[in-house]
This record gives structure tokens, sequence and C-alpha cells, in this order.
């Protein structure tokens, strides 16, 4: 999976989607006001999405607007990339927060957008953005043979170069998207050429939402909770992440 890690790239985040992804940083205290005033000088720009006092005390919490979270003191003097443990329950409370952040508003999803893959009664129901020629997106398919009574909502998202957005439109424009993209992804079936007068202008708008909702590597999973899984999972992980949700 292909994913952007820089904590200088700014991303665009979507309100309504993303439940925790607001639009303009947010300090409550003088001293946090600092810490996000003293960060944006350090990293340049307006980097900083939010500011709050960490679970560990003396420390401040920064949320960045890349996505990603670090720590430091109130003075600034020192950045402290990586996690919080909880030494009394071992629970990893920056894993925790990251989850919390990464979450979306499921049911603002345009899913009208996306191409419909039900398998079983359907009851299980989760969304996903991949690209056509991402190589973990096509084990993803493999282990969805697996996994039974589920709805996928599978949002295009040709991310990887110009023959993922040709290969996307020529399987938006098949006569059975849904068949077209499995006998791709499982059979390594070439999906037919796209009629010159074929609408795909929906890519397009998939690929604008995604990056709204910093999606920077393919697969990325959103479950009918709103809870991300970013990357591949094998069949039984994925069965487990959809028991849990209730």
């Amino acid at each position: 999976m292909t994913r952007s890690r820089g904590v200088m790239k700014r991303v665009l985040f979507l309100g309504l989607l993303c439940l925790g992804f607001h639009a303009m940083a947010f300090a409550e205290t003088a001293e946090e006001a600092n810490v996000q005033q003293s960060i944006n000088a350090l990293l340049g720009g307006d980097a900083v999405r939010s500011v709050r006092a960490a679970p560990m005390p003396g420390l401040y919490e920064v949320v960045l607007k890349s996505g990603e979270l670090v720590y430091t003191n109130t003075e600034v003097s020192h950045i402290v990339v990586g996690s919080i443990i909880d030494a009394k329950t071992r629970v990893n409370l920056t894993e925790k927060r990251l989850d919390e952040l990464s979450r979306i508003d499921f049911s603002a999803l345009p899913l009208k957008d996306a191409i419909v893959i039900k398998k079983g009664d359907g009851s299980r129901v989760f969304a996903s953005f991949e690209d056509p020629n991402c190589g973990f997106c096509k084990r993803l398919a493999k282990a969805l043979q697996q996994v039974d009574n589920t709805t996928q909502y599978l949002f295009l998202y040709p991310i990887l170069g110009p023959d993922s957005e040709e290969k996307a439109k020529r399987i938006l424009c098949s006569d059975d998207p849904a068949k077209t993209w499995q006998s791709w992804m499982v059979e390594g079936k070439t999906p037919p050429a796209a009629p010159p007068s074929c609408d795909t202008s929906v890519i397009e708008h998939n690929v604008a939402l995604g990056k709204q909702l910093g999606i920077g590597g393919t697969p990325t999973l959103f479950l009918r909770d709103g809870s991300r899984i970013g990357g591949f999972l094998p069949a039984e992980k994925l069965e487990e992440r959809l028991r849990a949700v209730r």
C-alpha cells in the first residue's frame, strides 16, 4: 500500500464526513495557542490542526493537518514521535486517538457514486477506495471471496498513474462494473474498452473525495461505524472487524 507520511504535506479535510477533521485549528488555552503557534513556525505555514493536553502530564498532543499526531512540551523544545501506552491497561492511547480522528460519518458518503458488490444477504456493509492496479487491492478482492453476507461500496480511486485511470474508466463503463472489477482483480481479465460517450466524471469526484478524506494509499476501507482500515487485511482479520461493528 502506498502511503504519504510527510509532516509538511497539507491535506484538505471534508468537515461533513470527517467527524474529527475540522477545517480550523483549535486551541483552548493560552499554552495550547502558544504550542500551536510554535509548531506552525517550526514546520512552516498553517501545519497544525489541533492542540490539546496529552494523556501524559506535561505534554501536549499536536494533530497536524497531514493526519499525523506528535507530542511536545510547553516550551516546544522537544517533539516526540511515537506512542503513549497506558501502563496499567496496556492500551495504546496514541493508536486509539488516531482511530478516533480518522473516523468518518459513513452515512454521508455518496454511495450513488460507488460500484455495489453484494454477497449473500448483504447485511455487513463497508466502503472501499481502490486502484485497479494496486497489488494489495487485488489481494483484498481475493480475500473477499472468503467473506460472505457483505455489501461493498467500491469507490474507484485511480491514483497510481494514467493506466489506473484508463482501467477505472473501462470498468465503470462496462455492462456490469461489479463483475468486470472482480474479473480483472481476481482473474486478470482485461476490461473492455470504454465507449467514447461514457460519462466518467464520477471517477474525478471519487478522487476529490478521497483526497478530502486524507486517503493517501489503497486499499482504504470504511466500516459502517465510520472506522477506517488503511491497507490490506486477510479474510479472517476482516471478518473480525466486520463482526465487531454494531
